[in-house]
């Protein structure tokens, strides 16, 4: 009986160490997705890389694609700044679920949703709503994203939505014209008939 229960505290203390070590492997996996929030909101694009891998590989809502660090700032400085169309991006981060870690805690898989928001430099602003699924890596001793994958809905996106609004607005403006057209124009030939 005594080693049974010499066993089943060390079963429960294995158990609490673990959990344990999956808190701050969690904590670390949380303040790296909030280092590139905090890089990518405040346009210091270069505050990211030391949570990037040398080797990442991302795929951002644009559908190009990043094959390293080195391609990282250049691809934001070429969409977004003062002198830019896109004058600025703030990006939110939702993960779904806990990072998914594998057996031997060196590489984890998360996925969440998150919100895009674009503003443009005529004042305009979009929010787009997009998916992410993004891989960890344990590289030099720290959390970092080996791979990251942005999705939207192409049918149900701000962008979409405000050209349909344009189309039926210019449609039924359209609409509204010719009717109008076709009643002066019948005003006037019934006029000169009745002459």
């Amino acid at each position: 009986m005594k080693k049974l229960l010499i066993l089943a505290v060390m079963l429960f203390s294995i158990n609490v160490q673990a959990e344990e070590q999956d808190k701050v492997i969690h904590d670390e996996l949380r303040q790296t997705l909030k280092t590139v929030t905090d890089a990518i909101n405040s346009g210091e694009y270069e505050k990211m890389l030391p949570v990037l891998s040398k080797e990442i590989k991302a795929t951002p809502i644009t559908q190009e694609f990043i094959d390293g660090q080195q391609q990282v700032i250049p691809y934001f400085r070429k969409w977004f700044g003062p002198e830019r169309f896109l004058k600025k991006l703030n990006i939110t981060f939702v993960p779904d679920v806990v990072t998914e870690l594998s057996p031997d805690k060196t590489w984890g898989v998360v996925y969440g949703t998150g919100i895009e928001k674009y503003s443009l430099s005529d004042g305009r602003s979009y929010d787009f709503h997009t998916r992410w699924t993004a891989t960890l890596v344990v590289e030099e001793g720290r959390w970092k994203i080996k791979a990251i994958h942005f999705g939207t809905d192409f049918m149900d996106n701000p962008l979409l939505n405000e050209a349909r609004d344009t189309i039926m607005k210019s449609a039924i403006g359209g609409a509204v014209g010719g009717i109008l057209l076709g009643v002066l124009f019948g005003f006037f030939v019934f006029r000169k008939k009745k002459r």
